[in-house]
């Protein structure tokens, strides 16, 4: 009777296993594409975008032609019309001429059903952003402008709020520093960003340029160098909420206000030198030499001991500076 069971439960098990088997339809033409699908598949890799994308202007305006582009290149007279900063346009359609000496491929972007017109690639790229907040931060701070006058500006302010915070005897990230990792650990984070999103910029541009044009916050779904920069990214804000929370129970009031600017002088500071630098591949030995002196930093003023009669840390054994009492 027992062994009854168990064939019987064998073959209930055989059963189950077999009906998960699922015969796949013969689908020989799956992959039959025809020439206009392949084109465009071809083109998607190499431009990143195809038919149906949307762009977000942000030049001051977007001259497009109403007729085809067949007319322009045989000189014919062609109306023209513009769009304007901040209007929403999808790709309607993309034709290639090779006969064109300005720019072989066309683009048919359309705002609405009245406004659709044909434009050079190279005159449309630079006046557009993907309609994404993700591709549209990223222009923002890939602007080589923005960046130089940022670098200036963030270099004199910070130079100037750090002596004026070191005159005051203010605490600060590095220099008169509170007993939390956390501020030196956002700097290191805003530091090693930098030099991802900057090395990534130089040895796989490509890639950058296509994760700009389809952007994501998950680390998970893209190539691993990418995968990297979004976890730092992610553990920088992670540290950020935590350093908030560490230097409001360490300091309060002014002083807590105090540390927080100079905690952002400093990521800044960080963030301009380090992503402008690896450019030039100075920042990864400056990384290695400013990690090993801000933790070296942390460790050498982190306090050991607790004063035995208030309770406060204190850096050493001695008269504790808050109560007085000697603790030995």
């Amino acid at each position: 009777m027992n062994r009854a069971y168990h064939i019987l439960l064998y073959f209930f098990f055989i059963c189950m296993v077999q009906s998960c088997y699922r015969q796949e339809q013969q689908t020989p033409d799956a992959w039959s594409l025809t020439e206009q699908q392949v084109d465009s598949i071809s083109f998607y890799t190499t431009h990143h975008y195809t038919q149906n994308f949307n762009f977000l202007i942000k030049a001051d305006s977007l001259r497009l032609i109403v007729q085809h582009p067949t007319e322009v290149v045989n000189g014919l007279p062609v109306d023209t019309f513009s769009l304007y900063k901040g209007n929403r346009i999808v790709v309607a359609d993309i034709t290639t001429m090779p006969s064109d000496t300005v720019d072989t491929i066309w683009v048919k972007v359309a705002r609405d059903q009245q406004a659709i017109g044909w434009v050079h690639e190279s005159s449309m790229l630079p006046c557009v952003a993907p309609d994404s907040p993700i591709s549209q931060f990223i222009d923002f701070f890939s602007d080589t402008h923005l960046l130089i006058f940022l670098a200036v500006i963030v270099l004199v302010m910070a130079v100037y709020s750090l002596r004026r915070l070191m005159s005051l005897g203010a605490k600060m990230v590095h220099f008169n520093d509170i007993d939390s990792f956390y501020p030196t650990l956002l700097c290191l984070l805003v530091a090693t960003s930098a030099v991802f999103y900057s090395t990534i910029q130089l040895f796989a541009p490509d890639s950058w340029r296509h994760y700009y044009y389809h952007p994501t916050l998950n680390p998970f779904s893209v190539p691993l160098h990418l995968g990297l920069f979004l976890l730092s990214v992610w553990a920088m804000v992670v540290a950020a909420l935590a350093a908030v929370d560490d230097i409001r129970r360490h300091l309060s009031g002014g002083d807590a206000l105090f540390y927080y600017l100079g905690l952002m002088g400093v990521c800044a500071v960080c963030y301009v030198i380090f992503s402008i630098s690896t450019l030039y591949y100075i920042g990864y030995p400056l990384l290695v030499v400013y990690a090993s002196w801000a933790v070296g930093h942390y460790l050498r003023n982190r306090t050991n001991f607790y004063c035995g009669h208030c309770g406060h840390r204190i850096h050493s054994k001695g008269i504790c500076p808050h109560c007085g009492t000697l603790n030995e």
